[in-house]
């Protein structure tokens, strides 16, 4: 027969001075395990496969990302020409675009440090395969074959010299910014502009990557397989989806360790400070355990009563944890994505789950910290606790 409910309740009010304490510390490394856990789902989100199996990016043999890539024009002119899986629009044109990436530096408006930020070089049928994945929010498209840019909506808000009317110098060739658009993916971090231009302006003759769209029913796998070991245009082929889903890897693990370190250094402070506020508990209640055993209650009954107290604790201050993280739902942040060395801006991310995890850790941690004194209680006898005032 366990106790009522209402009686551990009773005990962390009456102790609420040493309760609020244990529950602050729970409240703080539930806080800072949700905010590094929220920073990293926020940036995850930014690559999530969006799905689209149809599009796809060839790339040098060899290299995980588009910044190692290098394809010759003559390459790129073969694969968009004479590629059969290629799908076409409505005009017979193949849905094929080259384009260029390249990190350049910008200033932040805030300190005025430099950052790398992605620069990516487009023709204008980029436009027209990525469809309704983009939108022009400000001002306009550029003029394909002149010295303009768009930019990312993120960038305006964080890099000086990026919104409309604005100017950013390639070498010594100065981009008039024209328009800002929308993408929700990784690539509304970037500049666009002219892919011709821009690599006589940064003295770059090859691409980095080209981007196409498939023709339906085609097999990725088998066009993968093949152009492997091409001999005209060996080419490494990937879905969007995988291709984005590789670009995350370096930074999650980063967060996801400064996750488990922050919370493993700081729920070792939030236990203890559990135990401390639970055996000065057992202390002070000896001689009342001793009249709830006299009453019939069992030694697994005041065990429990007493984890139950301290998990009690534990998920009030997960809950006040939750709270603090939750103002960050939404906030604009970047950082720097290790696996391409550029600088994205995304958002913090508090999503169920993560509240969901919150709580089982705070549950956790004060199931732990309130183990060894109900243990304590538990072993003590009726004659022994009775005498204890």
């Amino acid at each position: 027969m366990l106790l009522p409910l209402r009686y551990t309740v009773r005990n962390v009010l009456v102790r609420q001075t040493s309760a609020l304490l244990t529950m602050l510390g729970i409240a703080l490394t539930v806080a800072v395990f949700a905010g590094v856990i929220a920073l990293r789902d926020g940036f995850e989100a930014l690559y999530r496969p969006r799905g689209d199996e149809s599009l796809v990016i060839y790339m040098r043999p060899g290299a995980t990302s588009e910044g190692e890539s290098i394809i010759r024009r003559s390459e790129a002119e073969i694969l968009i020409k004479e590629r059969p899986e290629i799908d076409r629009n409505d005009k017979g044109l193949p849905l094929a675009a080259a384009e260029t990436f390249l990190a350049v530096y910008l200033e932040k408006r805030e300190g005025g440090t430099l950052t790398n930020v992605p620069l990516r070089g487009i023709q204008s049928m980029s436009l027209e395969i990525l469809g309704d994945n983009v939108r022009l929010v400000e001002g306009r498209w550029l003029q394909f074959g002149s010295d303009e840019v768009v930019v990312g909506q993120p960038l305006t808000e964080r890099m000086r010299n990026a919104r409309v009317g604005d100017t950013i110098n390639l070498n010594i060739t100065p981009f008039k910014v024209v328009g800002v658009f929308e993408h929700q993916g990784a690539q509304g971090n970037e500049v666009w502009g002219d892919v011709d231009r821009m690599m006589e302006a940064l003295e770059r003759p090859v691409y980095q990557r080209v981007i196409a769209r498939l023709r339906p029913g085609t097999d990725i796998g088998a066009v993968a397989e093949e152009l492997r070991n091409h001999s005209r245009t060996p080419m490494k082929v990937l879905s969007e989806k995988d291709y984005l889903a590789a670009q995350t890897p370096l930074l999650r693990a980063l967060l996801s360790f400064l996750a488990a370190f922050l919370t493993l250094i700081m729920g070792a402070s939030a236990v203890l400070g559990a135990m401390n506020t639970m055996l000065a508990s057992v202390a002070s209640r000896t001689h009342e355990i001793g009249v709830l055993l006299c009453l019939g209650y069992s030694r697994i009954a005041i065990f429990l009563t007493f984890l139950i107290e301290a998990a009690f604790i534990g998920l009030i201050g997960g809950s006040a944890g939750i709270l603090l993280t939750l103002p960050f739902d939404g906030l604009e942040t970047g950082m720097t994505n290790f696996n391409t060395f550029t600088d994205v801006s995304f958002a913090f991310r508090v999503t169920p789950e993560l509240i969901a995890t919150s709580f089982v850790l705070a549950f956790v941690l004060g199931l732990i910290g309130g183990t060894i004194p109900a243990w304590r209680a538990a072993r003590l006898t009726p004659v022994n606790a009775l005498r204890t005032f």
